[in-house]
């Protein structure tokens, strides 16, 4: 543990490459949030929305359970190890969707990119982590979630803008090979493992000798502890609805006369404002606290999917309510990991991390299979409706959850273990 220091500026070289490499980790499901859905009623002839989600259903099976067991893994082989299999998990995808004869296939696809997301993306997560300390954490995670969801801003807005032009799946397999290939090269020749920063963290932190098991951690991450709780059912209900807004609200738009290119621009704004918004919430949360800023993001939330179908699909009120999705989901997404990152001792932390992403993550198949349903009984608004209002009841439940003030910072998990027989 010689020369190691906690500190963003004295890690500032490996923290900077991290936060390029998951804008490229972002870029790789930005490809798909365009074009993807239009896919599957163009190229395939699927009618029923149902059948389209679910290559956000498979997306989010692999990536919830990959995340699950992302934290024990790194703890064993080494997080750089893990991001390496990532990109080489993502390689494959490009291929399948080119190639693809069948609308299977493609699912099949995001089953390797959820996979590959679940361990790419965590991965940056959890080494910004190690390399900061405590003191940064939000400021940290908000750089790390702002360049991954900037990379899946960017990619939207040009395969949408390409689509005019060149074969939607064209630009997906060409892109998504570019990506694949740069990601896996900047991991394997420059990036380094952060495993002695957690040992020196820990060394200062003190607490209980031994990492506890998962077997232990799920639990109490889960819903034992009410903060830990109110985290877990954010984040899911976070994910369901962004669900929504990559599978159905592009052909929401598309049914009411909506472009391309005017698909691809909500398509874009929406994780272009939530990216550069994390830029400042991450930041903000360090200082006022992680509740406010989950609680009110996630009624911001529910309210622009409200304005969304209160606007009947038309372009300006749908690009309005993105930017509002945009603003929401930035109070929400870096705060709820800097919350759970608060919760648990250094050594627990990639753990309870991935526990958490699994529930986060389980949204994408809650949402896809939601949404899919109720879209096919009751149209595209009525499923939209009901996910605002699932969305708006979620802050709800975090505003009347009692957070426990920053001094308890890091002893949520310790108390937890010591009150209850696990």
């Amino acid at each position: 543990m010689t020369g190691v220091r906690l500190g963003l500026r004295a890690n500032a070289a490996q923290f900077t490459l991290l936060v390029a490499i998951n804008a490229l980790v972002g870029a790789m499901v930005g490809l798909e949030r365009t074009v993807l859905p239009l896919i599957g009623e163009q190229d395939f002839g699927l009618s029923s929305k149902a059948a389209i989600l679910s290559f956000v259903v498979a997306f989010g099976v692999s990536k919830a359970l990959m995340n699950l067991f992302a934290g024990t893994l790194a703890d064993r082989v080494g997080r750089r190890r893990l991001l390496v299999l990532g990109w080489l998990l993502a390689v494959p995808v490009p291929v399948l969707i080119g190639v693809a004869p069948t609308w299977a296939l493609v699912v099949a696809a995001n089953l390797f990119l959820g996979a590959s997301q679940g361990l790419a993306w965590s991965m940056t997560v959890v080494m910004k982590i190690d390399l900061v300390g405590p003191r940064r954490r939000g400021l940290a995670l908000g750089l790390n979630e702002s360049a991954g969801y900037l990379g899946v801003a960017a990619a939207a807005l040009l395969t949408g803008l390409l689509a005019s032009s060149l074969a939607p799946r064209t630009s997906v397999w060409v892109g998504g090979a570019v990506i694949a290939s740069a990601g896996l090269v900047a991991s394997l020749l420059f990036v380094r493992d952060t495993q002695a920063y957690v040992s020196a963290e820990q060394r200062d932190y003190g607490g209980r000798a031994h990492k506890i098991g998962l077997r232990q951690a799920f639990p109490l991450v889960s819903y034992r502890d009410p903060v830990l709780r109110a985290c877990t059912q954010a984040g899911l209900v976070n994910n369901l609805n962004d669900a929504l807004a990559w599978g159905l609200a592009p052909l929401y738009l598309a049914a009411n006369g909506a472009s391309a290119s005017q698909i691809g621009a909500v398509a874009a704004v929406y994780p272009a404002v939530w990216g550069f918004g994390q830029l400042g919430t991450g930041w903000l949360s360090d200082h006022v606290g992680r509740k406010p800023l989950i609680a009110l993001g996630m009624l911001v939330q529910g309210g622009a999917l409200a304005l969304l179908v209160a606007g009947g699909g038309s372009f300006t009120p749908a690009f309005v309510a993105a930017v509002l999705l945009g603003a929401g989901t930035a109070m929400v997404y870096p705060t709820l990991i800097a919350a759970v990152s608060d919760a648990v001792e250094p050594r627990d932390r990639a753990q309870a991390v991935g526990i958490y992403r699994f529930w986060r993550d389980a949204g994408f198949v809650v949402g896809g299979l939601t949404t899919g349903v109720v879209a096919d009984l009751a149209g595209s608004g009525g499923a939209i409706g009901l996910v605002a209002s699932i969305t708006a009841a979620s802050g709800v439940v975090v505003a009347r959850t009692r957070w426990y003030g920053r001094s308890r910072e890091g002893d949520l998990l310790t108390d937890a273990l010591e009150r209850r027989p696990v």
